[in-house]
């Protein structure tokens, strides 16, 4: 059974249950207007939203505060992984990686606070993001090679076991979403449960404690998990094809000067 949240059920009995019942919708007895899940996600969108407002306001070249200085070497740190695993052009992508680890983050690390519950324990959020993920790196892939070259991949480099290749890797692709959306949820869902039956059959906030600090490694390790797998399929998505490789390589083994000054 999944735990309530506190903090959702109060929101709703002060604003979203009765803007429900002014506009006609009737609720039955213990029944919200808005999932425990969907109230996660709007408060840890608006408290994203105050926190980059702030942080922008105390952004500076000539003296900056401890608080840049550590979002400036996480950023780099994400940059450089990208880097390694995508390419050079990586940084365009950036705005997708670092706005999904800081979203998946919070949202796994915000149902240890009391009164909360993590929004990706649900798998209608988990799948969400996998699914943007989805959409996204093939729209990517698409966009760069079009659209028939882009299918040819699929195919792998030997055309006489296309037949082969094609099919097995249409289905891996289309399980992505799944294996994305089920990892998570499955992670942060028994996170969940293990602390809330530890602090409410054993001993409140004794014996949860090192479940909790536990709990807080496994969400940044599952942001992680999702953030790399994300730039391990755009990077499949971008990579040149096999002909494509090798006739860039000719290229520039032909003309040095203009891939470096390129580069």
């Amino acid at each position: 059974m999944h735990e309530s949240s506190e903090v959702a059920d109060f929101l709703n009995r002060l604003i979203f249950d009765p803007i429900a019942r002014a506009m006609g919708r009737s609720l039955g007895a213990g029944q919200h207007a808005v999932p425990d899940h969907i109230v996660m996600i709007l408060l840890i969108a608006i408290a994203l939203i105050v926190f980059a407002i702030w942080v922008r306001g105390k952004l500076s070249v000539e003296n900056p505060t401890r608080i840049q200085h550590l979002l400036e070497v996480v950023a780099e740190a994400i940059r450089g992984l990208m880097r390694e695993v995508i390419g050079v052009n990586a940084t365009r992508f950036f705005p997708l990686i670092g706005a999904l680890a800081t979203y998946i983050l919070v949202g796994n690390v915000i149902g240890m606070v009391p009164g909360f519950v993590s929004p990706t324990s649900n798998l209608n959020i988990t799948a969400s993001c996998a699914i943007c993920v989805f959409i996204y790196y093939n729209y990517v892939g698409i966009r760069k090679h079009g659209f028939l070259k882009y299918l040819k991949h699929f195919a792998g480099p030997v055309w006489w076991l296309a037949w082969l290749l094609f099919p097995v890797e249409i289905v891996s692709h289309m399980a992505r979403p799944f294996s994305l959306s089920m990892r998570l949820f499955g992670n942060i869902f028994a996170e969940e449960l293990i602390i809330g039956s530890l602090n409410q059959h054993i001993f409140p906030f004794l014996t949860s404690i090192p479940v909790m600090f536990l709990g807080l490694f496994a969400s940044t390790i599952q942001a992680f998990i999702f953030v790399l797998l994300t730039m391990v399929y755009l990077s499949g998505a971008v990579e040149e094809g096999h002909e494509e490789s090798h006739a860039e390589a000719h290229e520039s083994s032909l003309h040095p000067e203009t891939h470096a000054a390129a580069a």
